[in-house]
């Protein structure tokens, strides 16, 4: 959840925005699965916040998947793939990338199904892994698209780790529908609101 500023950062290019992401998840958590999933989180803001349609994203994550599969960021990275039963790095990160594609079979399936009123984690995940964080945020959002607060809601409702899920669902709503989609009250409770406005404008 800490990934989506990488996401919303203009003007980086994709290797960039790919290996940033991936070690800010590194600096805490070095698994692979984590930093594939911080990667798709980052992609996955910055695709709706460039317009795409909230329908495409699955595709475009899948396809993420598979492209990456066996990229790994040396520059950025290092030699965190040197661990236990690792042979390359090749195979450090393609065991990440291969998790997510799992646990997108999932989001579809419960995409798929459009039940907005039961526990989102009861198919993708209690959250309290990166992958299922990512896909259980991704369907809060999918299944409220265009209903920011209820996407929210649906994650801090949830049975898992709902203040990481909840973030997850309004990082991708925010991205998709901008500021003017939240209600107004809010702006006025956020907690340092003048560094965080001076951070935006310059990136912009």
């Amino acid at each position: 959840m800490r990934v989506a500023p990488v996401g919303l950062a203009p003007g980086l290019s994709d290797e960039t925005r790919a290996g940033a992401s991936q070690l800010q998840a590194a600096l805490t958590h070095g698994h692979p699965t984590g930093l594939a999933a911080s990667e798709l989180t980052a992609f996955a803001v910055r695709w709706l916040a460039d317009g795409m349609e909230p329908a495409d994203l699955p595709a475009a994550l899948r396809a993420r998947c598979h492209d990456q599969r066996t990229t790994y960021h040396e520059r950025w990275l290092d030699t965190l793939w040197q661990q236990p039963g690792m042979d390359t790095p090749e195979d450090f990160i393609a065991r990440g990338w291969d998790e997510c594609l799992d646990v997108l079979d999932r989001l579809d399936e419960a995409v798929r199904s459009g039940d907005r009123t039961s526990d989102p984690c009861q198919i993708t995940g209690a959250g309290w892994v990166a992958e299922e964080a990512l896909a259980t945020g991704l369907l809060c959002f999918l299944l409220f698209p265009d209903e920011p607060v209820e996407a929210i809601w649906r994650g801090a409702a949830s049975s898992g780790d709902s203040d990481s899920i909840a973030c997850l669902a309004g990082a991708f709503a925010g991205a998709h529908l901008g500021m003017d989609a939240w209600p107004d009250e809010w702006s006025t409770r956020i907690e340092y609101a003048d560094d965080l406005a001076k951070l935006g404008q310059a990136w912009n």
